[in-house]
C-alpha cells in the first residue's frame, strides 16, 4: 500500500511515515516511480513505533531498539522491563524505558515545584 493508505492504516500522517523512515524505524520499498510502498509487516512494525511513542519513549528512544520491532507479536507491544530474572525481556529496551522513566520523574518534579511557587504567590496551597 502507498503511504497515504499505511499512514491512516496506522493512524499517522504520511509526514510522520517519511520521519520514521529518516530515522531508520522503517524502510518502505520503492516503486519503478519512486513511491514509497508498505507492506502488513510495515504497518504492524508502524503500529508498534506508534504505541511505544504512545507509551512516553521519543524517537531516540525507540531507535536505541529498533532492532527488536521485528520481534514484538502482532497482538502490541509486550512488556518491556521484566518481571522476573528469566523473563526474556531485552535490557537495552529496559534500560532504555528506565532511563526515560528517570528522566519523566525529575521532570514532574521540577513542574511540582514551580506549581507550588507559583500557587503560593496567589495564596494557595
Amino acid at each position: 500500500m502507498r503511504i497515504g493508505d499505511a499512514a491512516a492504516a496506522v493512524g499517522l500522517t504520511p509526514r510522520t511515515l517519511r520521519y520514521y523512515e529518516q530515522q531508520g524505524l522503517v524502510e518502505a520499498r520503492r516503486t519503478p516511480s519512486g513511491h514509497r510502498e508498505y507492506d502488513a509487516e510495515d504497518i504492524r512494525r508502524l503500529r508498534a513505533v506508534r504505541e511505544l511513542r504512545e507509551a512516553g519513549l521519543t524517537v531516540g528512544d525507540v531507535r536505541a531498539f529498533a532492532h527488536l520491532l521485528r520481534t514484538m507479536p502482532p497482538s502490541g507491544v509486550p512488556e518491556l522491563i521484566p518481571k522476573g530474572p528469566h523473563s526474556g525481556r531485552c535490557s537495552a529496551a529496559e534500560t532504555v524505558v528506565r532511563h526515560r522513566l528517570a528522566e519523566l520523574d525529575a521532570h514532574i518534579e521540577r513542574l511540582t515545584q514551580l506549581r507550588t511557587r507559583l500557587a503560593a504567590r496567589l495564596g494557595e496551597p
